[in-house]
């Protein structure tokens, strides 16, 4: 169960997540990323931030879902890993919740498979469901997208 009680939150299609406030450094807007040549296709490319290499991930890649409309440009959530920053890229940014630890759920069987695998569990919310993303989920797909360069 998760020892925090307030999530950052973000839309990825139809989907709405939440990761823990103390595991997010950031969060920005559309920000260009360099495209990183044979590495696996949730890694949107690598963007600095101010001075630092980050990965950027596109999480709807990562998650199976269709591809966003043309016109619209992902924002970034800046997340803290044992790695260094990475970034998810989702479709809108929520606001930042406090729930009630005593709601969180297993994650539901009937989620589609590379969701699931995704999710640490959920809490209900009036008219939806919050998906607490399991960062430690991406770690292996992360080990591929590292930087070969690390600035100092």
């Amino acid at each position: 169960m998760p020892a925090s009680n307030a999530y950052c939150t973000f839309h990825v299609g139809h989907l709405f997540f939440g990761v823990e406030v103390q595991r997010v450094q950031e969060v920005l807007r559309h920000q260009r990323t360099t495209p990183v040549p044979l590495a696996s296709g949730v890694v949107q490319g690598l963007m600095n931030l101010r001075g630092q290499i980050v990965t950027a991930l596109d999480l709807r890649q990562r998650l199976e879902l269709a591809t966003a409309q043309a016109h619209r440009f992902p924002m970034n959530v800046v997340l803290r890993t044992g790695d260094g920053p990475v970034s998810l890229q989702v479709d809108d940014i929520g606001d930042v919740l406090e729930v009630d630890d005593k709601q969180f759920e297993p994650t539901p069987d009937t989620l589609p498979e590379t969701i699931r695998q995704a999710v640490q569990g959920i809490f209900k919310l009036p008219g939806r469901l919050l998906l607490v993303l399991n960062i430690e989920s991406l770690e292996p797909r992360l080990e591929s997208a590292r930087p070969l360069v690390r600035a100092s």
